[in-house]
Protein backbone atom coordinates (compact mmCIF):
# COMPACT_ATOMS: atom_id res chain seq x y z
CA UNK A 1 0.00 0.00 0.00
CA UNK A 2 1.22 3.37 -0.55
CA UNK A 3 0.94 5.86 2.08
CA UNK A 4 0.83 10.04 1.74
CA UNK A 5 1.29 10.37 5.51
CA UNK A 6 2.61 9.14 8.28
CA UNK A 7 0.88 9.86 11.77
CA UNK A 8 2.48 9.35 15.17
CA UNK A 9 -0.22 9.71 17.87
CA UNK A 10 0.66 8.37 21.81
CA UNK A 11 -0.27 9.48 25.22
CA UNK A 12 1.52 12.69 26.96
CA UNK A 13 5.60 11.95 27.36
CA UNK A 14 5.97 9.10 25.20
CA UNK A 15 8.18 10.96 22.71
CA UNK A 16 6.15 11.65 20.19
CA UNK A 17 7.82 14.74 18.73
CA UNK A 18 11.25 12.91 18.52
CA UNK A 19 10.25 9.99 16.48
CA UNK A 20 8.37 12.06 14.11
CA UNK A 21 11.11 14.47 13.34
CA UNK A 22 13.63 11.72 13.21
CA UNK A 23 11.37 9.96 10.76
CA UNK A 24 10.66 12.54 9.29
CA UNK A 25 14.34 13.75 8.53
CA UNK A 26 15.18 10.76 7.43
CA UNK A 27 12.13 11.05 4.49
CA UNK A 28 12.67 14.61 3.19
CA UNK A 29 9.99 15.20 5.58
CA UNK A 30 8.12 18.07 7.75
CA UNK A 31 5.83 17.99 11.13
CA UNK A 32 2.49 18.79 11.27
CA UNK A 33 1.41 19.30 15.04
CA UNK A 34 -1.78 18.02 15.85
CA UNK A 35 -1.77 19.40 19.81
CA UNK A 36 -4.87 21.15 20.51
CA UNK A 37 -2.24 23.86 22.55
CA UNK A 38 0.76 23.83 20.97
CA UNK A 39 -0.62 26.25 18.75
CA UNK A 40 -0.52 29.22 20.90
CA UNK A 41 2.60 31.31 21.37
CA UNK A 42 4.38 31.64 25.02
CA UNK A 43 3.06 28.27 25.72
CA UNK A 44 6.10 26.38 25.71
CA UNK A 45 7.02 24.27 28.63
CA UNK A 46 3.34 23.75 29.60
CA UNK A 47 2.19 22.17 26.46
CA UNK A 48 5.09 20.02 25.87
CA UNK A 49 6.56 21.33 22.86
CA UNK A 50 9.85 19.82 23.17
CA UNK A 51 11.22 22.09 20.51
CA UNK A 52 14.48 21.04 20.96
CA UNK A 53 13.41 17.34 19.35
CA UNK A 54 12.98 19.09 15.81
CA UNK A 55 16.71 19.04 15.82
CA UNK A 56 17.99 15.91 14.57
CA UNK A 57 22.05 15.77 13.82
CA UNK A 58 22.10 19.35 14.36
CA UNK A 59 19.65 20.39 11.26
CA UNK A 60 16.25 21.72 12.59
CA UNK A 61 13.35 19.34 10.82
CA UNK A 62 10.38 22.29 9.73
CA UNK A 63 7.60 21.83 11.83
CA UNK A 64 3.71 23.33 11.48
CA UNK A 65 0.94 24.44 13.48
CA UNK A 66 2.71 25.70 16.53
CA UNK A 67 2.87 29.20 17.73
CA UNK A 68 0.11 30.05 15.31
CA UNK A 69 -2.17 31.86 17.75
CA UNK A 70 -2.26 34.11 20.85
CA UNK A 71 -2.47 32.97 24.22
CA UNK A 72 -5.83 33.54 25.65
CA UNK A 73 -7.02 32.92 22.41
CA UNK A 74 -9.43 29.93 21.51
CA UNK A 75 -8.31 27.51 18.51
CA UNK A 76 -10.64 25.15 17.49
CA UNK A 77 -10.64 21.54 15.55
CA UNK A 78 -12.50 23.28 12.87
CA UNK A 79 -9.18 25.43 12.51
CA UNK A 80 -7.30 22.83 13.19
CA UNK A 81 -8.39 20.70 10.15
CA UNK A 82 -8.63 24.25 7.69
CA UNK A 83 -5.24 24.34 9.05
CA UNK A 84 -4.61 21.23 8.27
CA UNK A 85 -5.47 20.90 4.86
CA UNK A 86 -3.33 24.01 3.70
CA UNK A 87 -0.55 22.97 5.61
CA UNK A 88 -0.65 19.22 3.86
CA UNK A 89 -1.08 20.59 0.30
CA UNK A 90 1.87 22.72 0.93
CA UNK A 91 4.25 19.88 2.03
CA UNK A 92 2.99 18.10 -0.28
CA UNK A 93 3.12 20.36 -3.46
CA UNK A 94 7.22 20.89 -2.47
CA UNK A 95 7.86 17.08 -3.10
CA UNK A 96 8.55 16.83 0.71
CA UNK A 97 6.83 13.72 3.00
CA UNK A 98 3.86 15.35 5.37
CA UNK A 99 4.16 13.34 9.12
CA UNK A 100 1.59 14.47 11.61
CA UNK A 101 2.46 13.85 15.09
CA UNK A 102 -0.08 15.03 18.23
CA UNK A 103 -2.10 13.37 21.48
CA UNK A 104 -5.07 15.70 20.76
CA UNK A 105 -7.10 12.44 19.98
CA UNK A 106 -9.99 14.43 17.71
CA UNK A 107 -7.79 16.86 15.77
CA UNK A 108 -6.19 13.36 14.81
CA UNK A 109 -9.35 11.79 13.81
CA UNK A 110 -10.72 15.27 12.33
CA UNK A 111 -8.00 14.54 9.64
CA UNK A 112 -7.68 10.60 9.76
CA UNK A 113 -11.65 10.28 9.13
CA UNK A 114 -12.49 13.25 7.76
CA UNK A 115 -14.78 14.81 10.12
CA UNK A 116 -17.01 17.07 8.79
CA UNK A 117 -16.82 20.84 10.33
CA UNK A 118 -18.32 24.00 10.56
CA UNK A 119 -17.22 26.81 12.10
CA UNK A 120 -19.51 27.96 15.25
CA UNK A 121 -20.38 31.89 16.03
CA UNK A 122 -20.74 32.90 19.58
CA UNK A 123 -24.79 32.38 20.78
CA UNK A 124 -24.97 35.29 23.24
CA UNK A 125 -28.81 34.42 23.45
CA UNK A 126 -27.68 30.77 24.39
CA UNK A 127 -24.88 31.80 26.83
CA UNK A 128 -27.19 34.21 29.06
CA UNK A 129 -29.75 31.17 29.08
CA UNK A 130 -26.79 28.95 30.72
CA UNK A 131 -25.09 31.65 32.92
CA UNK A 132 -25.88 30.81 36.14
CA UNK A 133 -26.28 26.92 35.65
CA UNK A 134 -24.11 24.43 37.55
CA UNK A 135 -21.23 22.52 35.69
CA UNK A 136 -23.16 19.18 36.46
CA UNK A 137 -26.44 20.87 34.80
CA UNK A 138 -24.10 22.13 31.58
CA UNK A 139 -22.81 18.15 31.22
CA UNK A 140 -26.37 17.06 31.54
CA UNK A 141 -27.63 19.21 28.88
CA UNK A 142 -24.39 18.48 26.72
CA UNK A 143 -24.92 14.73 27.27
CA UNK A 144 -29.09 15.15 26.21
CA UNK A 145 -27.62 17.03 23.12
CA UNK A 146 -24.39 14.04 22.24
CA UNK A 147 -25.45 10.86 24.45
CA UNK A 148 -21.87 9.41 23.03
CA UNK A 149 -20.03 11.95 25.10
CA UNK A 150 -16.46 11.01 25.81
CA UNK A 151 -14.33 13.77 25.68
CA UNK A 152 -13.97 14.59 29.66
CA UNK A 153 -12.39 17.94 28.38
CA UNK A 154 -15.48 19.58 27.40
CA UNK A 155 -16.86 18.95 30.86
CA UNK A 156 -13.67 20.36 32.24
CA UNK A 157 -14.65 23.91 33.19
CA UNK A 158 -18.61 25.75 32.84
CA UNK A 159 -16.91 27.48 29.85
CA UNK A 160 -15.83 24.55 27.98
CA UNK A 161 -19.20 22.81 28.63
CA UNK A 162 -21.08 26.03 27.40
CA UNK A 163 -19.25 26.51 24.20
CA UNK A 164 -19.26 22.36 24.07
CA UNK A 165 -23.51 22.57 23.82
CA UNK A 166 -23.17 25.76 21.65
CA UNK A 167 -21.29 23.93 19.25
CA UNK A 168 -23.75 20.99 19.28
CA UNK A 169 -27.06 23.10 19.36
CA UNK A 170 -24.99 25.09 16.10
CA UNK A 171 -24.91 21.65 14.22
CA UNK A 172 -28.19 20.50 14.87
CA UNK A 173 -29.70 23.91 13.27
CA UNK A 174 -27.34 24.06 10.02
CA UNK A 175 -26.47 21.41 7.18
CA UNK A 176 -22.73 20.72 7.01
CA UNK A 177 -20.76 20.66 3.85
CA UNK A 178 -18.17 18.32 2.72
CA UNK A 179 -14.56 19.55 3.42
CA UNK A 180 -11.80 19.98 1.13
CA UNK A 181 -9.97 17.36 2.72
CA UNK A 182 -7.30 15.53 0.26
CA UNK A 183 -7.50 12.10 -0.01
CA UNK A 184 -5.12 10.75 3.10
CA UNK A 185 -3.46 7.26 2.73
CA UNK A 186 -1.93 7.55 6.27
CA UNK A 187 0.18 4.91 8.26
CA UNK A 188 -1.21 5.46 11.76
CA UNK A 189 1.90 4.63 14.38
CA UNK A 190 1.20 4.70 18.58
CA UNK A 191 4.06 4.71 20.95
CA UNK A 192 3.52 2.08 23.41
CA UNK A 193 4.51 2.35 27.14
CA UNK A 194 2.98 -0.15 30.47
CA UNK A 195 0.91 1.87 32.37
CA UNK A 196 3.25 2.34 35.12
CA UNK A 197 6.65 2.99 32.72
CA UNK A 198 4.11 5.99 31.51
CA UNK A 199 3.12 7.15 34.89
CA UNK A 200 7.10 7.48 36.11
CA UNK A 201 7.76 9.81 32.37
CA UNK A 202 4.87 12.05 33.18
CA UNK A 203 6.12 12.57 36.48
CA UNK A 204 9.81 13.65 35.72
CA UNK A 205 8.46 15.01 32.82
CA UNK A 206 6.47 17.38 35.18
CA UNK A 207 9.23 17.72 37.40
CA UNK A 208 11.95 18.38 34.68
CA UNK A 209 9.48 21.05 33.33
CA UNK A 210 9.17 22.62 36.68
CA UNK A 211 13.01 23.29 37.11
CA UNK A 212 13.02 24.34 33.84
CA UNK A 213 10.68 27.28 34.53
CA UNK A 214 7.21 26.18 33.70
CA UNK A 215 6.11 28.45 36.99
CA UNK A 216 7.72 31.27 35.35
CA UNK A 217 6.46 31.01 31.95
CA UNK A 218 2.73 31.23 33.78
CA UNK A 219 3.11 34.13 35.75
CA UNK A 220 4.83 35.61 32.42
CA UNK A 221 1.74 34.94 30.63
CA UNK A 222 -0.42 36.64 33.82
CA UNK A 223 2.02 39.66 33.38
CA UNK A 224 1.57 40.06 29.82
CA UNK A 225 -2.43 40.56 30.85
CA UNK A 226 -4.24 37.17 30.80
CA UNK A 227 -6.19 36.70 33.40
CA UNK A 228 -6.43 33.85 35.80
CA UNK A 229 -9.96 33.02 34.02
CA UNK A 230 -8.13 32.39 30.66
CA UNK A 231 -5.11 30.57 31.76
CA UNK A 232 -7.32 28.29 33.33
CA UNK A 233 -9.66 27.69 30.77
CA UNK A 234 -5.78 25.44 28.96
CA UNK A 235 -6.60 22.91 32.21
CA UNK A 236 -4.00 20.82 33.45
CA UNK A 237 -0.87 22.67 33.37
CA UNK A 238 -1.88 26.42 33.23
CA UNK A 239 -4.58 25.46 35.09
CA UNK A 240 -2.90 24.46 38.44
CA UNK A 241 -0.08 26.68 38.15
CA UNK A 242 -2.13 29.21 38.16
CA UNK A 243 -3.92 28.25 40.85
CA UNK A 244 -0.51 28.23 42.82
CA UNK A 245 -0.10 31.75 41.70
CA UNK A 246 -3.01 33.53 42.76
CA UNK A 247 -2.66 31.39 46.29
CA UNK A 248 -5.27 29.33 46.12
CA UNK A 249 -2.76 25.88 46.19
CA UNK A 250 0.21 25.11 48.14
CA UNK A 251 3.31 24.14 45.83
CA UNK A 252 3.11 20.63 47.12
CA UNK A 253 -0.99 20.56 46.66
CA UNK A 254 -0.25 21.98 43.43
CA UNK A 255 2.26 19.38 42.53
CA UNK A 256 -0.08 16.83 43.69
CA UNK A 257 -3.28 17.83 41.98
CA UNK A 258 -1.46 18.39 38.44
CA UNK A 259 0.69 15.36 38.44
CA UNK A 260 -2.99 13.29 39.20
CA UNK A 261 -4.58 15.36 36.79
CA UNK A 262 -1.95 14.60 34.01
CA UNK A 263 -2.11 10.67 34.87
CA UNK A 264 -5.46 10.98 34.20
CA UNK A 265 -5.54 13.00 31.20
CA UNK A 266 -3.15 10.32 29.18
CA UNK A 267 -5.73 7.63 30.94
CA UNK A 268 -7.97 9.20 28.58
CA UNK A 269 -6.07 9.80 25.78
CA UNK A 270 -5.52 5.93 25.69
CA UNK A 271 -9.17 5.43 25.90
CA UNK A 272 -9.45 7.87 22.56
CA UNK A 273 -7.41 5.76 20.42
CA UNK A 274 -8.51 2.52 21.44
CA UNK A 275 -11.66 3.84 20.36
CA UNK A 276 -10.37 5.03 17.84
CA UNK A 277 -9.44 1.42 16.53
CA UNK A 278 -13.00 0.52 17.43
CA UNK A 279 -14.51 3.15 14.85
CA UNK A 280 -12.18 1.39 12.12
CA UNK A 281 -8.71 3.41 12.52
CA UNK A 282 -5.67 0.70 12.13
CA UNK A 283 -3.10 1.93 14.43
CA UNK A 284 0.20 0.22 14.79
CA UNK A 285 1.47 -0.01 18.61
CA UNK A 286 5.93 -0.09 18.40
CA UNK A 287 7.85 -0.57 21.58
CA UNK A 288 8.58 2.71 23.58
CA UNK A 289 11.37 1.50 24.80
CA UNK A 290 12.92 0.89 21.96
CA UNK A 291 16.10 2.80 21.30
CA UNK A 292 15.07 5.60 18.44
CA UNK A 293 16.67 4.01 15.22
CA UNK A 294 14.49 0.89 15.90
CA UNK A 295 11.88 2.75 16.14
CA UNK A 296 12.04 4.60 12.93
CA UNK A 297 13.16 1.23 11.42
CA UNK A 298 10.00 -0.53 12.48
CA UNK A 299 7.77 2.59 10.53
CA UNK A 300 10.33 1.55 7.28
CA UNK A 301 9.34 -1.84 8.02
CA UNK A 302 5.45 -0.93 8.17
CA UNK A 303 5.63 1.31 5.43
CA UNK A 304 6.58 -1.07 2.60
CA UNK A 305 4.03 -3.62 3.61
Amino acid sequence: MTYNLVSILGPTATGKTGLAAHFAAQYNGEVISADSRQVYRGMDLGTGKDLEDYFVNGREVPSHLVDIENAGEHYNVYRFQTDFIDVFNDIVSRKKFPVLCGGSGLYLEAVLKNYRLIEVPPNKKLRKELEGKTLEELTDILKKLKPDLHNDTDVETDRRAIRAIEIEKYYAENPIEDSAMPEISSLNVGIDFDREMRRQRITTRLKQRLDEGMLDEVQTLLDSGLSPEQLIYYGLEYKFLTLHLIGELSFDEMFRKLEIAIHQFAKRQMTWFRGMEKRGTKIHWINGHLPMEEKVEQINALLKI
